[in-house]
């Protein structure tokens, strides 16, 4: 059910809080390290009782336990819970469990991002926090840069290549400490039946054998079809095999690869692009041949609403001419109103002064303005 839009405090809506709190119950049982416990987390535990009591209000058979809590979690979209959601917040397929995978979708955990009692907590949180703490000490930008770029290229690595990282790297000696908490060895449930793993062509991630073929968790992947195996990787021949723990792939990788896919596309036309400036002040600041400054931050939401709430100003420094929001047109095309919902979700004062638009559209726009600002050739000695 929805509640009819308007001026709704997303932070404080009860049907928000709900959905949020069971986000993160599930991402926290996903996560913990005894399955099998017969007692489970506190937050867990008040997730459920919170379902089934929104359940009885509405008269609707809650889920009997907490495995059948995931299930329905898997099976049924969020526009179909017994809870009135503001218009637009969710679309008709949005599910906090991957079914296939048996795992947290990419959406729950930017539900459980938006629990803003929970974000000091999040492990996410926690791994950046530290490397820019690292970084700033050792005065090294570099080195935080380094490690961005690591954990959105690099989510799985050998034994031997994780040694490497670890001992002969220099850029990343400030957050080596760091970077051996990012990453844990891969389970059992991700090995193919010769024994190997294997990783997306596409994101990197390791793939999850699923019938004839392959899995990935990622939205973008998975909205592609059928993913391209590009590694095959024995862990008794290669000394083991390490992959980001699940929080980084989601909230860090995930998001990453937009951004990288972005600065590919502008070096790719010659323009100078430095990524995450001072510490991650924002994600691109790009360079204009005519000397203007362009700020971006690049989000891969699949929820506009939520994406306009939480959305802020850009911090000043380092100085820029003009902000942009830029997310993958792939969001847009899957749902045609994500700017007509972000708009209304977004504070004014941030909508003065940050543009939203898609990937493919920024670089228009750059295409257009190096276009304007270009020096016209002289003709017979003189200018045309």
């Amino acid at each position: 059910m929805h509640a009819t839009a308007g001026e709704i405090d997303l932070q404080h809506h009860d049907g928000v809080a709900l959905l949020r709190v069971v986000a993160t119950a599930l991402i926290v049982l996903a996560e913990q390290t005894a399955p099998d416990s017969p007692v489970y987390p506190d937050k867990v535990q008040k997730a459920f009782n919170a379902l089934v009591l929104q359940c009885l209000r509405r008269g609707v058979s809650p889920p009997v336990s907490v495995p059948e809590m995931a299930r329905w979690a898997a099976t049924k979209p969020l526009a179909q819970w017994p809870v009135d959601l503001p218009n637009g917040l969710v679309g008709d397929d949005d599910l906090l469990v991957d079914g296939a995978l048996g795992r947290p979708t990419q959406l729950a955990y930017s539900w459980q991002v938006f629990a803003a009692d929970a974000a000091a907590e999040l492990f996410e949180n926690k791994i950046m926090h530290e490397a820019f703490q690292r970084c700033r000490a050792a005065q090294a930008p570099e080195a935080y840069t380094a490690f961005r770029r690591l954990l959105i290229q690099r989510p799985v690595l050998t034994a031997s290549e994780k040694a490497l990282l670890l001992g002969d790297d220099p850029t990343l000696s400030p957050v080596t400490h760091v970077i051996d908490e990012c990453y844990e060895e891969a389970p059992a449930a991700y090995l193919d039946t010769d024994g190997t793993y294997a990783t997306c062509a596409r994101c990197g991630c390791l793939l999850k054998p699923y019938g004839d073929g392959w899995l990935c968790a990622l939205d973008r992947c998975r909205r592609d079809g059928t993913p391209s195996v590009d590694r095959r990787l024995s862990a008794r021949k290669v000394g083991g095999v390490y992959h980001l723990k699940a929080p980084l792939r989601m909230s860090v990788t995930g998001p990453g690869l937009a951004e990288i896919d972005l600065e590919r596309s502008l070096t790719s036309i010659g323009i100078a692009v430095q990524m995450w400036p001072e510490y991650d002040a924002y994600d691109l600041r790009v360079s204009l041949p005519n000397g203007q400054v362009w700020a971006v931050d690049v989000k891969d939401h699949k929820q506009p609403a939520m994406l306009g709430v939480n959305v802020r100003p850009f911090r000043s420094s380092p100085r820029y001419d003009k902000a942009f929001l830029v997310v993958p047109k792939y969001r847009f095309e899957d749902r045609e109103d994500y700017a007509r919902v972000f708009n209304h979700w977004c504070p004014d004062e941030v909508k003065r002064h940050v543009t939203l638009l898609t990937d493919q559209a920024f670089v228009r726009r750059v295409k257009k303005e190096i276009k304007a600002h270009a020096v016209t050739p002289a003709v017979g000695g003189k200018r045309a």
